[in-house]
């Protein structure tokens, strides 16, 4: 779990750093899950029906599905962010994705945003996880590292001063490798779009057959 330094940055107490396992650092980006981002309307605009918005954080994607009149239920494992999501307004549980989740097999639209594909470290493991989640027609709507971009998994931790987090496992996917990674874990069509600097993919659930990859 990432922990104090993760709930610190939400209450603006810190600013944490990604270390990562070649020692380099990056700033954790809370501002952007804090508040609207450039980009998020895409994201919204393609929730169809029922929506399960996987680590939803404190909850900006799920309240914006909910003023939109869409259902939407937002998961998370970290209870700070979770208070935070509901004292916005928005329907959010405690939960790893892995373990129960109410739904499961009706969702029409899963949401992996701002990176959350990399939860647990294994892509390919969670988009399975998301085909036992979705409706037969559904579709997951993941957030992808640029294309050019490796794709890597690894343990990471949060550095703040003289603290630091446990070391948990991460992964990233660039957008030229998320059609394989889909297909590794038995998903259909794959649509791949970019909006201010940011890059996406809409990826057809279990019964949805071929690839439909916009060309990078």
């Amino acid at each position: 779990m990432i922990g104090e330094l993760y709930e610190h940055a939400l209450a603006g107490r810190a600013r944490p750093e990604i270390e990562h396992a070649d020692g380099s650092r990056s700033p954790l980006p809370v501002e952007g899950w804090l508040n609207e981002s450039p980009g998020d309307r895409s994201i919204l605009d393609r929730c169809a029906g029922p929506t399960l918005d996987i680590g939803s954080g404190p909850g900006r994607l799920t309240v914006a599905l909910s003023e939109r009149g869409i259902p939407a239920l937002g998961i998370d494992i970290t209870p700070y962010a979770v208070d935070l999501a509901r004292s916005s307004g928005a329907l959010v549980m405690l939960r790893d994705v892995f373990d129960r989740v109410p739904g499961t097999g009706r969702w029409t639209t899963v949401l992996l945003a701002d990176g959350n594909i990399g939860i647990g470290g294994d892509p390919a493991a969670l988009l399975r996880r998301v085909a036992q989640l979705l409706a037969p027609q559904g579709r997951a709507i993941v957030e992808l590292e640029p294309p050019g971009s490796p794709l890597r998994q690894e343990h990471v931790r949060l550095c703040h001063a003289d603290s630091a987090s446990a070391w948990f496992p991460w992964a990233y996917v660039g957008a030229d490798h998320i059609a394989d990674v889909a297909n590794d874990a038995g998903l259909g069509e794959v649509e791949i779009w970019t909006v201010d600097e940011r890059w996406f993919a809409s990826i057809g659930g279990q019964n949805q057959t071929g690839r439909t990859v916009i060309p990078l």
